[in-house]
């Protein structure tokens, strides 16, 4: 098609300045009462391939997606997934449990939950009674 034509197919089905781009997943990052949750779309990551890691206040994940085999005399008319490995590394604030942390990889979504410190969490004050006043069961 390409000879009889005069342009090459897959050329033109190319997402605009796709070229050669790397493998970077999308990830979520929300923070509730308690915990920060990360969430990552990694598809086609295996689990064995992906490594998180926490030093202080960084969090990094990386790993690797490795590329399909092709065939010799295989013809794509369009190319878009990106292969390779990644790294996206989070600075989180001060204040969480490092040692409490929860990850979950499953249908390629990766969910991390890194919970706050008790004593970092806030704390309700009481409005009314006098400074020093005990508690009266």
């Amino acid at each position: 098609m390409q000879d009889l034509l005069g342009f090459d197919l897959g050329r033109m089905l190319t997402r605009p300045g796709s070229g050669e781009s790397e493998f970077a997943p999308d990830f979520e990052v929300k923070e509730t009462k308690d915990a920060f949750i990360f969430k990552g779309d990694i598809p086609g990551v295996e689990e064995k391939d992906l490594e998180i890691t926490l030093a202080e206040n960084r969090l990094t994940i990386s790993g690797k997606r490795e590329e399909e085999r092709r065939e010799e005399g295989d013809r794509f008319y369009t190319y878009e997934r990106n292969y390779g490995s990644f790294n996206r590394t989070f600075t989180l604030p001060r204040g969480v449990n490092t040692d409490d942390v929860q990850a979950d990889f499953k249908n390629g979504v990766l969910n991390l939950r890194i919970p706050k410190k008790t004593e970092d969490q806030p704390k309700r004050i009481k409005v009314g009674g006098e400074r020093g006043e005990k508690a009266k069961a």
